[in-house]
């Protein structure tokens, strides 16, 4: 199973925040500089991460982003469900119905093995996946001009 790019980059966001000093709260700007991707991506992902109670993003100065308490306790498999949804692997039924569709056991063992994908990140959270090595190497990122400037 491959995640979508949104996927990816909503935990990654989500790790970077968590590292983050209580001092420092970085614009979606800097988050998409130091993740190397473009900003109306990185704003996308950081809206639904708000709107999902996640992330707090405040505008202005002293704004910035941060991690909430409950984005550092979030499920890992949570968050993915939350971007990529539960649905088929596969689309059985459609516009073009697969034709096995009444007695294929294929679609059952997809969704068996998709369910054991999520179930096997259920109990990751996102501060567990910036233990170490991870936390250190998130926190040596070097800062790209743009993010540093802002």
């Amino acid at each position: 199973m491959r995640l979508l790019r949104s996927t990816d980059l909503a935990l990654r966001v989500l790790m970077r925040l968590a590292v983050a000093a209580a001092t420092d709260n970085p614009t979606t700007k800097q988050v998409s500089a130091d993740m190397d991707v473009p900003y109306t991506h990185a704003a996308k992902i950081v809206a639904e991460l708000q709107r999902l109670g996640l992330v707090d993003a405040r505008r202005g100065r002293g704004g910035g982003l941060s991690l909430t308490e409950r984005g550092r306790a979030a499920s890992v498999g949570t968050v993915v469900r939350a971007f990529e949804g539960d649905d088929d692997v596969v689309e059985c039924e459609g516009a073009n119905p697969c034709p096995l569709r009444s007695g294929c056991r294929l679609r059952g063992a997809l969704r068996t093995a998709q369910e054991a994908f999520f179930a096997a990140l259920d109990p990751l959270t996102v501060a567990d996946m910036v233990a170490d090595p991870t936390g250190p190497l998130l926190l040596g990122i070097p800062r790209t001009r743009a993010a540093a400037g802002d």
